[in-house]
């Protein structure tokens, strides 16, 4: 049975080759994911070990915006067996780009660069400041970005916002720390530093030294208010932290891997049915001369897990191919992961990659070679094999119906009976996945009525190659509909994933439409309080302006909870959830919605709040509002109130309406003129907020479209297959056609219709569940969500499935209409 298996496999080499392909493929994609992953968390591992090393212990502040101060490093410094300790500096220092403009969402992150054995500065060009006090260093990606090179001088704001000049020496790589990578880093001399941020403590102390118990001597100076940890403690953590993103990363290939699996499985579980309608007289032959049921069931298995290891073997070798590519990829595109890194197979890995392939190829031959142990002696004496007609059964309908109601009630309970957010989403993602089981069981008994449905023009176009085609396309509904299955799952991910980022794109327009009915937004990086007021009123003297409207805001103690709490002029509609504004005045305050919620409040109670002017004041709630919608702050307060609370706080957003028929160019410049004196007041656009947004939207979409088209692939190849077999079981159908005057295109034209039935059956099921379970998906994960279908990308889909469908009959139509017409009627 041994030689008689291995046989089996050198004579269906071509059917194997299909099966093979879809395993390396799933296989392939896991091992690469893994391979990234291990390479990346090497990468961040190296580069903080090679920090952290020369740090023999370190104290950190107890809290994650709390500083050490200086009597903390004074005591370390006297500690016997401390050869160094120094305090690192961080603070926010805003860089100025060549525009005289702040940039990015986040000040500047500067940093004290110390010389000696602790300097943990990773320069990759030029120098370090050293003790020039006027000197700087910039990370490389903000001087790339910039347009900044060694010898320009760079202009930075101190805490102050005083602009000071400096002469750019050096460019430093910020390594794992993804803040510094989020914000860019600007490295100055310690003193330089402190001026610069006006910080009054330390981020960090690092401790050199040696002797027993150095970090206990180091934990007992510092005090029990600090965590103090050794060097390799502080690497592992920080390596930790920064391999979350990683992580993540991993996760989100992984998932795109399993969908590739998923396929994969359906791919050989019909390419080993495919060998058994092949081989049913060999099977019975072997039944005849003394085989048992056992080893015709052994030999199958056999089969299956000499190809499922092998292909995943190389699906190996494929693996580290699309990673060390995926690596050269994000390398070029200076992407915030450690990829200098070379890729490397672990031990893991491979046995993950080869588990994988063999469990799911061994799986999913068992039924295959379940129902090989059936096919009973007599099959032998048959001249073709016999077609088994299907039945629906009465078992097949009622796990049907349970799973169906299963799916569609969890998904109802996730829509209409959860608030949305992220416990609706995977209501919803549960209901979806039972839906979809039910859609598997009914598969075969779809088949027919959408072959009808979808074949209804190619019947009447191809004439009568097309009417068999059609005819054929039902013939077999169990394993036609597991084909169209392995469509199905791409076509219903690439579906929902389209429906979701355009419902996604015009639900955040409206938001944004509604929230900014503005043409202009005037914002600091740190969204704090700092645009004069004189900017909004210069803004109100230029008739190219219809509308200005500011907002202010402070942080204060409302009913004990730290808030931010800012009023508001001009013609803003606040989004009242709950309560009236009208007559809003002093004594009165709105809050958000949520905040009101964490606070016990509602409409008609009192809340405090603690201001610098009028001590602590009583409010009187008297609305709530959208905290989806609204533009205002946590807590609202009348403007003339704050004033009295507060006295005169600067800006913290300006809002600018332009008036009808201006040009955009003009009150631009209007705008840009106004704020062009103040470096930290920087001027977007709605357009720009909107095609940033779109922009997002549209690189995920891409992406996930592209992971997914693997899915698409591997079921290409389960087309290919299918029609193998109807090849092969048709052989003498196929030649007596031709004896009776089909010619040769006609066959080719035949097949490849049949292919582009099942193809587009395999669409049009996805397309269904993806545009239910995307509008199911859209109301669990945002409130008000607008619904929209992106018909053109949908008929996008369907059209490359039929496509796609007929391209993989392209072999299998060929060695059909090559087939000698005397030697398939004469076979026997």
């Amino acid at each position: 049975m041994l030689r008689t298996a291995l046989a089996g496999l050198r004579a269906h080499r071509l059917r194997l080759l299909l099966t093979s392909l879809a395993i390396m493929l799933g296989v392939g994609f896991i091992a690469g994911t893994f391979v990234l992953n291990d390479t990346v968390q090497a990468g961040f591992a190296q580069r903080v070990t090679a920090d952290a090393g020369k740090v023999d212990v370190a104290v950190l502040p107890g809290k994650s915006d709390g500083l050490l101060p200086e009597k903390v490093l004074q005591r370390v410094q006297a500690l016997p067996g401390v050869t160094e300790a120094r305090g690192l500096i961080r603070g926010g220092a805003p860089v100025l780009g060549k525009d005289g403009k702040t940039f990015g969402n986040a000040p500047t992150t500067a940093l004290s660069v110390i010389t000696g054995p602790l300097d943990r500065t990773d320069v990759v060009s030029g120098t370090g400041p050293g003790t020039d006090d006027l000197a700087a260093v910039l990370d490389e990606n903000t001087a790339k970005a910039q347009g900044f090179r060694l010898g320009d001088m760079i202009t930075v704001l101190d805490g102050k916002k005083s602009a000071h000049h400096f002469r750019l020496v050096g460019l430093i790589d910020t390594g794992v720390d993804q803040m510094l990578a989020y914000t860019g880093a600007v490295g100055f001399t310690p003193a330089t530093a402190r001026r610069m941020t006006g910080v009054k403590g330390y981020a960090e102390i690092d401790v050199a030294g040696s002797g027993p118990g150095l970090k206990q001597a180091v934990a007992a100076a510092a005090g029990g208010a600090y965590t103090v940890k050794t060097g390799a403690e502080l690497a592992d953590d920080l390596a930790k932290a920064a391999g979350v993103q990683a992580q993540m990363f991993t996760l989100g290939l992984l998932m795109f891997g399993v969908v590739a699996m998923m396929v994969a499985a359906l791919v050989i579980y019909n390419t080993f049915n495919i060998l058994i309608a092949q081989r049913t007289r060999e099977m019975a032959l072997l039944r005849c001369i003394g085989a048992t049921r056992g080893q015709v069931f052994g030999s199958i298995v056999l089969e299956s897990a000499v190809v499922g290891l092998l292909s995943s073997a190389l699906g190996l070798i494929i693996g580290y191919g699309l990673a060390t590519a995926t690596l050269a990829v994000l390398g070029a595109a200076d992407a915030p992961l450690p990829t200098d890194a070379g890729a490397a197979l672990t031990p893991a890995t491979v046995a993950i990659g080869l588990a994988v392939g063999l469990v799911v190829t061994m799986c999913a031959a068992l039924l295959p070679a379940r129902s090989a142990t059936r096919v009973p002696p007599i099959a032998a004496l048959r001249s073709q094999p016999e077609e088994r007609a299907f039945r629906t059964g009465l078992a097949r309908a009622a796990f049907a119906a349970l799973f169906l109601l299963a799916g569609l009630g969890t998904t109802g309970a996730g829509v209409f009976a959860l608030e949305p957010g992220e416990v609706a989403l995977f209501v919803v993602m549960a209901g979806g996945a039972l839906t979809f089981l039910a859609v598997l069981i009914l598969g075969p008994v779809l088949v027919k009525p959408l072959s009808a449905l979808v074949g209804w023009i190619p019947r009447r176009v191809f004439g009568v190659p097309g009417r068999l085609a059609v005819d054929n396309s039902g013939r077999n509904p169990r394993r036609a509909a597991t084909t169209t299955v392995a469509l199905t799952i791409g076509v219903t991910l690439m579906t929902l994933i389209s429906v979701v980022t355009a419902s996604t794109r015009l639900t955040m327009t409206g938001k944004l439409d509604e929230q900014f009915p503005i043409d202009y937004v005037l914002t600091s990086q740190e969204r704090d309080s700092v645009i004069p007021r004189s900017v909004a009123g210069e803004l109100r003297g230029h008739r190219e302006l219809a509308s200005v409207a500011q907002i202010r805001e402070v942080e204060a103690v409302v009913a004990g909870d730290r808030l931010v709490v800012g009023t508001f002029s001009g013609p803003i509609e606040p989004y009242v959830a709950a309560g009236s504004m009208k007559g809003f005045g002093a004594g009165q305050a709105a809050l958000e919605d949520t905040v009101a919620e964490r606070l016990g409040v509602r409409v008609g109670d009192t809340v405090t709040v603690r201001t610098e002017r009028a001590g602590t004041v009583s409010l009187d709630v008297v609305a709530l509002l959208d905290g989806n919608q609204s533009t205002l702050t946590p807590v609202t307060v009348p403007e003339g109130a704050f004033e009295t609370y507060f006295g005169a706080v600067p800006d913290s957003r300006v809002m600018v309406t332009v008036g009808d028929g201006v040009a955009g160019e003009r009150a631009r410049a209007v705008v840009d003129a106004a704020a062009a004196p103040y470096p930290t007041v920087q001027v977007a656009s709605s357009t720009e907020i909107r095609g940033q947004f779109d922009e997002t939207l549209d690189m995920m979409l891409a992406i996930i479209t592209g992971l997914l088209g693997l899915a698409i692939l591997i079921s290409l190849l389960g087309i290919a297959n299918t029609l193998s077999l109807s090849v092969h079981e048709r052989t003498r159908e196929s030649a007596l056609l031709r004896a009776l005057g089909l010619t040769r295109p006609q066959l080719r034209g035949m097949l490849s219709v049949e292919a582009l039935v099942l193809g587009l059956i395999g669409a049009l099921v996805g397309v269904v569940l993806g545009l239910v379970f995307g509008w199911a998906a859209m109301r669990a994960i945002l409130t008000g969500a607008v619904f929209s279908v992106p018909v053109p990308q949908i008929v996008l889909f369907v059209v490359l499935s039929g496509v796609a469908g007929v391209l993989a009959a392209v072999i299998p139509a060929r060695r059909a209409a090559r087939a000698s017409i005397v030697g398939s009627l004469a076979t026997s």
